[in-house]
């Protein structure tokens, strides 16, 4: 098993959805990934910062998973970053009513000691300069480096974050995200583009129609599960990065045959994120569960046919 070290949020949200709203829960792309992460009993630590706000029941609610919190740093004057957002009925798109960055204004993320030779680094999505400043600390060259970003960083740190991408092996971004990086609105070639800026494997996101894997001139398709009822799909694409990592730290093997396995218990895990407001699936979820999530994957996708 690989050390897997986990950059991103831990924050609070305020979500409406179709469905309902919440006042302030846990939330944060570096939670998703960790309880992503956790059901595959990785040795893993959380990178991140919260205020004197944060409960302690929260950070326990990580630690009680074997998530390492003692990179989470605790600002006691400080308050917790903060996100509110509203989803339309479609749900594939969202509107931000606030976002309070708080002590991330100020975040200086440091590595704990025992994991600076960790494998595996997953660099949720925060500024590229503080992503950047996560690798400058691993004592050894991890193995894989897998990058998530947005949007919001193309607009306002367009180089820094393009200096990032050079460094790492993987980036999951979304089909829109890809287009706008690139220019492109081919995705083949947009993935072909984004191999150019440095990483050996690029994964497209495309929610409710699954997942692209490429690497060089192999690609691999991923569904998603067709589901009765989308509650809530904040944190998704974050639980599939958590899968997407967990996994290959797990196997300790990050071939491209090994990512396809990877592709597809990150996105089984999305499924279930997406059945509750916030956390509340993930926190709950069994591995029993998984399980059979993972065969209805594999009756979904699977078929016999006479090539002729």
């Amino acid at each position: 098993m690989s050390k897997l070290v986990i950059v991103g949020t831990v924050a609070f949200d305020a979500i409406e959805t179709p469905f309902g709203k919440t006042d302030k829960i846990l939330g944060g792309a570096a939670t998703y990934i960790g309880l992503a992460a956790s059901q595959f009993n990785v040795d893993a630590a959380a990178v991140s910062v919260v205020g004197g706000d944060f409960p302690q029941e929260y950070l326990n609610l990580l630690s009680d998973r074997h998530v390492d919190v003692s990179g989470i740093e605790v600002v006691k004057e400080g308050k917790t970053f903060f996100w509110s957002g509203k989803y339309h009925n479609d749900m594939n798109t969202r509107d931000t009513l606030a976002t309070e960055l708080n002590v991330l204004a100020d975040f200086k993320p440091v590595v704990p000691e025992a994991y600076r030779n960790a494998k595996i680094v997953m660099l949720g999505n925060l500024h590229p300069l503080v992503q950047l400043s996560v690798l400058e600390q691993m004592e050894t060259k991890p193995e894989l480096v897998i990058l998530d970003t947005m949007n919001f960083w193309m607009d306002c740190a367009l180089d820094d974050l393009l200096t990032v991408i050079k460094k790492v092996d993987v980036i999951t971004i979304n089909d829109e995200e890809a287009r706008q990086l690139t220019g492109e609105y081919s995705l083949v070639v947009a993935a072909r583009k984004i191999h150019d800026m440095g990483p050996k494997y690029v994964v497209i996101k495309k929610g409710e129609h699954g997942a692209l894997l490429f690497h060089n001139a192999k690609v691999f398709y991923a569904p998603a599960l067709p589901l009765e009822e989308v509650f809530d799909p904040t944190g998704a694409g974050d639980t599939f990065a958590g899968g997407f990592a967990g996994f290959l730290a797990k196997s300790d093997d990050v071939s491209f045959e090994n990512m396809k396995n990877a592709v597809i218990y990150g996105s089984t895990l999305a499924s279930f994120c997406v059945e509750k407001f916030g956390t509340e699936r993930m926190v709950n979820l069994k591995s029993n569960e998984v399980h059979k999530r993972l065969q209805q994957f594999k009756n979904l996708t699977q078929f016999d046919i006479e090539l002729t």
